[in-house]
């Protein structure tokens, strides 16, 4: 499985985590907001890599999406509603099989 994709994985189930009524925001708030960095830092570490092996630019969403989501996630009902949205679009993407993904990867 291709770096990116196991970043989707894991940036798709945070944002998922996130959107969770009141237990997503209860979270952030008892960690002064420091979620919102932390994914907004993922989100960008992911969005290289989609830049870097992909070669679909759908994959390119859902990160995109989620930087946008970590800045405004601050706001109650918007930021549910983006968290959702994001996590949507994030395990989509981490699901859809790339055009070579019958290749075999060779690590070395």
């Amino acid at each position: 499985m291709k770096t990116y994709k196991v970043l989707q994985w894991v940036t798709g189930g945070c944002e998922a985590f996130l959107a969770i009524p009141f237990i997503g925001g209860t979270f952030v708030l008892a960690n002064w907001y420091i979620p919102l960095f932390v994914m907004l830092g993922l989100h960008i570490v992911t969005l290289v890599y989609v830049n870097k092996e992909a070669k679909i630019g759908f994959q390119r969403v859902g990160s995109i999406f989620g930087i946008i989501t970590s800045c405004i996630a601050w706001i109650p009902f918007i930021g549910w509603f983006m968290h959702t949205i994001t996590a949507i679009i994030l395990l989509i993407s981490a699901a859809r099989k790339d055009k070579d993904e019958d290749e075999v990867e060779v690590i070395g």
